[in-house]
């Protein structure tokens, strides 16, 4: 079998651009810095910030950087997003996944060969490091590398130079590497089934990205950015996300991460008839669902009618409290949401949310001293419901052991 039918459904030759900004609450896209740059990059907890910091502080380089996660966490679009932000981001960006090419092909797809360097070679082949020269080659899945090959991916990292398949002639190159895996290859080398010193090779500069349920907090942001990107593709209009249904994805465990999250959201859309989306999740083990305080979206006897604006509000109000109703600053609402001072004020303004006021002693009142603000009632509606959801949570998870 020709080797050339595998390269065309592997191979992943784009322009570097950059990222564009995008402030919309549907579609956050931020960094360790509130800036737009890392489009597909969803989210704003300290985790994921804390990782994006680490993309900005080696992306302009060209040093070995190996991307650590579990399956489904967003591997690739950090890998994009060094390339994307690098000095060669004009240049290629060719991807490979180390796993699903069949072992004894693997030498000639990354190194090429030459016509009649063994049976089936029927003309010459350019491999994946000289097809990514003066760019970046992104290796996934590279702890399924066979140990038989390690070593020339080790030469090819140390001295940018190789052999292809039946050639005698070096290729020198100007590659930067990028590895990622979901595997622990410090353990593997202690086994001795990864190289050692392939392993220290690309362990230049590592950069873990946290799972999905390490970081509830980005379930909401994740949720409404899928949802608007499939509706528009299937040309649906959601106008409805009820808070049961986004506190049964927050209360998920999550063992796909996000890919299993944009697949379920996938679902929603597809069998949403009348703009509300529906519960994805089936009835699935109790021990999938865990409590969670970081992301407060009120369940209760109003949820079924609540829409996602109301979630809106309930997420930037807690900001707001738990910030002391400061704004800006590195602890304010603004910071702790992922957007823009201004960003959130205007979201302030078209969500009806304003300061409580305050009385000479630094005591809030209400504008009505007989009524409460609808402000306060949904704060108050959220803590009481997202205690109750905890309780059940937490006894079903008794009830389990």
């Amino acid at each position: 079998m020709a080797t050339q039918n595998f390269i065309a459904t592997d191979l992943d030759y784009i322009k570097g651009t950059h990222f564009a900004a995008c402030e919309d609450w549907t579609g956050l896209s931020v960094n360790a810095s509130g800036v737009g740059e890392f489009e597909g990059i969803v989210g704003a907890s300290q985790t994921l910030l804390d990782a994006l910091d680490l993309v900005r502080a080696v992306a302009a380089t060209d040093s070995t950087v190996l991307v650590l996660g579990e399956t489904g966490t967003g591997k690739e679009l950090i890998a994009r997003a060094l390339h994307n932000n690098s000095r060669r981001r004009e240049r290629p960006f060719v991807k490979f996944n180390c796993s699903a090419i069949p072992s004894e092909l693997l030498e000639s797809e990354l190194f090429g060969h030459e016509k009649g360097a063994f049976t089936g070679a029927i003309s010459q082949n350019v491999g994946r490091f000289e097809v990514a020269d003066t760019g970046t080659l992104f290796l996934d899945e590279i702890g399924d590398m066979p140990l038989a090959l390690q070593p020339k991916i080790l030469r090819v990292l140390q001295e940018q130079e190789f052999e292809r398949l039946g050639s005698c002639r070096t290729h020198r190159i100007s590659v930067r590497m990028i590895a990622a895996t979901n595997r622990n290859l410090d353990e593997m080398q202690s086994r001795n089934e990864f190289r050692s010193d392939l392993y220290y090779r690309l362990n230049v500069f590592p950069i873990v990205i946290p799972p999905l349920r390490e970081r509830r907090e980005d379930i909401a942001p994740l949720v409404a950015h899928f949802v608007e990107n499939f509706a528009s593709r299937m040309g649906k209009r959601i106008e409805h996300i009820p808070l049961k249904t986004l506190d049964a994805l927050t209360s998920y465990a999550w063992p796909g991460n996000v890919r299993e999250l944009q697949n379920l959201v996938e679902r929603a859309v597809i069998l949403c008839r009348d703009g509300v989306l529906p519960n994805p999740l089936p009835i699935l083990d109790a021990r999938l669902f865990i409590a969670s305080p970081l992301v407060s979206v009120p369940i209760g006897p109003h949820a079924t009618q609540g829409t996602f604006i109301d979630s809106q509000r309930a997420i930037i109000l807690q900001a707001l409290h738990g910030a002391g109703w400061a704004i800006g600053g590195p602890r304010g609402a603004a910071a702790r949401l992922g957007l823009k001072r201004t960003t959130l004020l205007s979201k302030m303004k078209k969500l009806g949310i304003s300061r409580p006021l305050t009385s000479s002693r630094g005591v809030a009142v209400n504008q009505n001293s007989e009524t409460k603000s609808a402000d306060e009632r949904l704060l108050e509606t959220t803590a009481a419901s997202n205690e109750t959801a905890n309780e059940t949570l937490i006894s079903a998870r008794e009830q389990l052991q």
